[in-house]
């Protein structure tokens, strides 16, 4: 496994993403998860899968230290009354003192990031959280938080081969901060994509692992691909023992000119 250093936290390139995955059904997948190897798993207020999480981690007869374990605030909690309760409340679902990462979800459309972005520095200062960092933000709302002297280490951004995020990545690498991706397959078109069969036939690999693959020949990604079935867990971690040629990561990196999203901005937002 290849790792990121983000402050005091070393983060695995690769990590579980768990958006829409709940109940019993989630809980298996998690700890098969943490069987073969995963040891990032990516929640969120959002999810409602937090508790499930705590379960998973809890069951998995492994101890707290092993894992890294990310988390984000929603919008609706970013008041001074809310906040740090809700990072509590976190918590307590994920059965434990602390998380590894703790980010900004979304940026809200009223409050400014300077009004609410002390109050994730606070979660870090009480030890609710090793480090911190945001999800979602442009250039310009980075800017407001480093200018505001919060330590944030990281943007959490939908990140695959079809979206063309060069501005906000170059911005990011003048600061140091690694990409998280979310959405890395692109929901699973990626796949399908005829660039990235061709080489995943000229390496006899799948082609979910040409693209995670390509990530994992950059500095500064972290990739947290969601799968629910232990074949598609396992060809998403095994991504270390084969290497692209540059002529294949340019072709990859040429798909970056259809710039396809397909994460609507604050998807079914409801603020208040």
């Amino acid at each position: 496994m290849k790792f990121i250093p983000m402050g005091s936290v070393q983060v695995p390139a690769i990590g579980l993403g768990t958006y829409k995955l709940t109940g019993l059904a989630a809980i298996d997948t998690f700890l098969e998860a943490f069987r073969i190897g995963y040891r990032l798993v990516d929640t969120a207020q959002l999810y409602m899968n937090e508790d499930e999480v705590g379960k998973a981690l809890a069951l998995s007869g492994l101890d707290r230290k092993e894992f890294i374990v990310v988390t984000k605030v929603w919008p609706t909690n970013f008041t001074s009354d809310r906040f740090i309760p809700s990072v509590k409340e976190s918590l307590k679902k994920l059965r434990t003192d602390y998380v590894d990462l703790l980010l900004i979800h979304w940026p809200h459309p009223q409050f400014k990031v300077s009004q609410y972005i002390q109050f994730l520095a606070q979660a870090k200062e009480e030890g609710f959280a090793k480090e911190i960092g945001v999800s979602n933000y442009n250039i310009e709302q980075i800017n407001t938080a480093i200018n505001a002297g919060i330590p944030i280490l990281t943007n959490e951004i939908e990140f695959h081969p079809w979206i063309n995020q060069r501005s906000i990545r170059e911005h990011m690498q003048q600061h140091n901060m690694p990409i998280i991706a979310y959405t890395p397959l692109g929901r699973g078109m990626m796949v399908k994509d005829k660039i990235v069969a061709d080489i995943a036939k000229e390496h006899q690999r799948m082609p979910a692992q040409i693209v995670l693959r390509w990530m994992m020949q950059q500095e500064d990604i972290i990739a947290i691909p969601k799968a629910t079935s232990t074949k598609h867990l396992l060809e998403n971690l095994n991504v270390f023992d084969f290497t692209l040629s540059t002529a294949g990561m340019s072709k990859i990196d040429s798909l970056a000119n259809d710039n396809l999203r397909v994460v609507p901005a604050q998807p079914g937002a409801k603020w208040d």
